[in-house]
């Protein structure tokens, strides 16, 4: 197997090369009315059709950097057990302490392919004797979570609630074993949170727990992190240490984030989507509800803002604009916000993802000077005019969403960059 080796991701905007995504598996279809909450979903959704949005959002990605360049987790997973069998072995004793399951479970997992065991890890779901080893979990879906590429390195995250733990399992796996991430351990370019002894508990007990939703690199100079339900005040201080001792960020900026299920990440409150331009929940980003910014400098010093707003327009640019979701205006405003008005990926400079549920964001993009643009007709015109993504420029792509945004995660969430073409400075 030939892989290009390629990290560096120092933006969230530049033309997008390398990203990890997961498609919805089977083990969504067992979220049953019960399970929902402790699984981390709102609801429960009718997979089919989930799956045929992500299919649609990953026609977007494979048409704009190639289809060979969007990693799929599950074929991560297999490559990685056909890479490694001694971190095979690990990997199926962690996750047999984790969900305590019994020898004969172990066994049956030893005698998977490596295509059906990288199913059933994900999913849970035995199809070839219709058993079910553990629970599933649905959350892989949102790979933002799992890591964030910061220049040449990889932060592998650590999730706060144990539901995701065997997402850290496998993510930490892939990044050891696949060929395409193996060389980052010995090269000291990988930053696993998860290792215990390296990263350990606050002297009171304040364990290190953050997630990738809650990191935005803006550029090379700084790190955005949300204090955030899913992240620890510990968490915050021990990777912002980390960053400045091997020198890869300057600015450590915290942005205070309401411990509240609407805003559990600082990506559901806003995103950027251009070199000035951002998309953003204006009672909190502006207006200041809960969004205190604390900015910490390698050099020791310390700078506060009341408002994100505030902040970027300070600090980043003078020119920094705003769109807000649901044109700024209640209650559209917190209805779009709740369905992930505000998060958006970026495919390059001006042109990104968003569903397609957000009529009053969408006026918005519009009053700004961008254009919409449905996902599938898009993708029509692919087909039928060879029409050259590339040439896309201020565009809003919509997505089809009944089912995803149920799963309160939008396109932001769905996509973990590895590789962007380098930010240029003037």
């Amino acid at each position: 197997m030939s892989v290009k080796k390629d990290i560096y991701v120092d933006s969230e905007i530049m033309p997008l090369k390398k990203v990890i995504v997961h498609a919805p598996d089977e083990g969504i279809d067992r979220i049953s009315p019960r399970l929902a909450n402790e699984l981390l979903f709102d609801d429960i959704v009718y997979l089919p059709s989930m799956q045929k949005e992500h299919a649609v959002f990953r026609m977007i990605l494979n048409a704009f950097v190639g289809e060979e360049n969007v990693l799929e987790t599950q074929t991560l997973i297999k490559e990685s057990f056909d890479a490694s069998e001694e971190i095979k072995k690990e990997l199926i004793h962690l996750v047999k302490d984790f969900e305590e399951i019994p020898k004969s479970y172990v066994d049956r997992l030893y005698a998977l392919s490596h295509d059906r065991l990288a199913e059933v890890m994900i999913s849970g779901y035995d199809r070839e004797k219709d058993t079910y080893l553990f629970d599933p979990i649905p959350n892989f879906i949102f790979t933002r979570d799992i890591a964030l590429t910061i220049k040449d390195h990889v932060v592998i995250t650590k999730a706060s609630k144990a539901v995701r733990k065997r997402e850290n399992l496998l993510t930490r796996f892939f990044f050891h074993a696949h060929p395409q991430f193996s060389h980052l351990i010995t090269e000291k370019r990988l930053i696993n949170l998860n290792q215990i002894d390296d990263y350990p508990p606050s002297q009171k007990g304040e364990p290190v727990t953050i997630e990738g939703g809650d990191l935005m690199l803006l550029n090379s100079d700084y790190l955005l992190i949300g204090n955030s339900e899913r992240t620890t005040d510990h968490a915050l201080m021990t990777l912002r240490n980390i960053l400045f001792e091997k020198k890869l960020i300057r600015n450590v900026v915290e942005v205070d984030v309401p411990k509240e299920r609407s805003f559990m990440h600082i990506d559901t409150l806003f995103t950027q989507i251009n070199h000035n331009q951002f998309v953003g929940y204006k009672p909190i980003i502006k207006d200041g509800l809960g969004s205190y910014v604390t900015v910490y400098r390698d050099t020791g010093g310390v700078v506060e803002y009341p408002s994100v707003y505030d902040f970027l327009r300070s600090e980043i640019s003078s020119n920094a604009q705003f769109i807000w979701s649901g044109d700024g205006v209640s209650p559209y405003q917190e209805r779009e916000q709740w369905t992930d008005g505000c998060n958006l990926v970026a495919l390059k400079p001006g042109v990104a993802l968003t569903y397609d549920r957000n009529p009053y964001t969408e006026k918005a993009f519009i009053n700004n000077g961008f254009q919409i643009i449905h996902a599938e007709t898009l993708i029509e015109r692919m087909k039928n005019e060879n029409f050259d993504v590339h040439s896309l420029s201020n565009t809003i792509i919509t997505l089809p969403s009944s089912e995803l945004s149920r799963a309160r995660g939008g396109s932001h969430c769905m996509s973990c960059p590895v590789l962007r073409d380098k930010l240029a400075y003037a």
